[in-house]
């Protein structure tokens, strides 16, 4: 496989603490050829969150998706849930794809997994890619349900949807065996 994508993720709570703007974060994406960026936002009202988006979409090349909000979707190219997201959807899976699906469309769809058995349980889902992870240990995310490390390889290998590595990947990191790369906090510490 080709050397993975890099795939940045906009926290906005991380933002502010490393004292960027939303051009300084857009500078350091293009200065690694990120072709996705992620909006999280668990601090701003919905308008905030809508604007901050916009400026994303309006600034770089790639696909913008969002963390979590199902409903600002519309103003980007896709979403991407946790498992706790989607299962707050409905507890069938299946279903909860389908209601996600009727909102968001052909939209970009991606879905967290921690495990052989939620990669599974993917694979037979209408979504685009796996968040697979955590890769690594990481103090920006509290909720890690666990450091898969090495074993996040074979882990993939049972995912036939495109995987993308997070939690804890850096920008140096070398990750074959997926599509994409999701880095966050490194990407600061690159630049």
């Amino acid at each position: 496989m080709a050397k993975s994508i890099l795939y940045a993720l906009f926290d906005f709570e991380l933002n502010q603490k490393m004292g960027k703007s939303i051009d300084e974060f857009l500078s350091i994406c293009k200065k690694h050829n990120a072709k996705i960026i992620q909006y999280r936002d668990k601090l701003n009202d919905i308008d905030s969150k809508i604007e901050s988006i916009m400026k994303l979409k309006a600034n770089f090349d790639g696909k913008v998706l969002v963390n979590d909000d199902i409903e600002l979707a519309i103003f980007c190219d896709g979403v991407h849930l946790g498992q706790d997201d989607l299962k707050a959807v409905d507890e069938d899976f299946s279903k909860a794809v389908e209601k996600v699906r009727n909102q968001i469309g052909n939209k970009t769809l991606g879905l967290s997994t921690h495990n052989k058995e939620e990669i599974l349980l993917a694979n037979e889902l209408d979504i685009d890619y796996i968040g697979l992870g955590a890769y690594r240990d990481t103090s920006t995310k509290k909720d890690i349900k666990g450091i898969l490390g090495e074993g996040i390889k074979e882990l993939a290998s049972f995912s036939s949807k495109d995987v993308a590595i997070i939690g804890g990947v850096k920008v140096s990191d070398e990750i074959d065996f997926a599509k994409y790369k999701v880095v966050g906090s490194d990407l600061y510490l690159c630049d």
